[in-house]
């Protein structure tokens, strides 16, 4: 998803065609990044953390808000805020990105609702052709057999 459809007019960020957080309800923070990189890592905060409170958040309604209670449970900290950390690249405008980018991307993923699956059984035809393999695997393998005749 590029920069420019990941918000919208209303400077909201677009999750889906459903929900959008507005902006004012994320907080986003850079940090100096770690690891190796030299002068520029120790001098420059390109680590941007961006923090959303989906228990919080006015643009969630009450069963959207519990599936994502459930379905991102592990990524909830105490107080229920999910934190979405981005350190690739030296630039922090591109990181902020990234970050956003991941933030939309893992509630879409978490938001998704999987299909019930109804049970069906096996048709006769399908029963059927299993034992016809079966049969003629069988017999294949007895084919193949020495009897101590040799």
């Amino acid at each position: 998803m590029n920069d420019s459809s990941l918000w919208t007019d209303a400077g909201r960020l677009r999750v889906n065609a459903r929900l959008s957080i507005p902006a004012d309800e994320l907080e986003v923070r850079a940090t100096r990044a770690g690891g190796p990189g030299g002068q520029h890592v120790n001098t420059s905060s390109t680590r941007i953390e961006v923090v959303w409170n989906p228990m919080t958040s006015s643009a969630l309604d009450e069963p959207t808000r519990e599936r994502l209670r459930e379905r991102l449970a592990t990524r909830l900290d105490s107080r229920g805020a999910l934190r979405m950390v981005a350190a690739d690249t030296r630039s922090q405008a591109r990181n902020r990105e990234l970050a956003f980018e991941r933030l939309a991307a893992l509630l879409r993923q978490a938001l998704v609702i999987p299909k019930v699956r109804r049970a069906t059984k096996p048709t006769r035809a399908s029963k059927q052709a299993r034992l016809d393999t079966k049969k003629r695997r069988s017999q294949q393998k007895r084919d193949r057999r020495s009897f101590g005749d040799d």
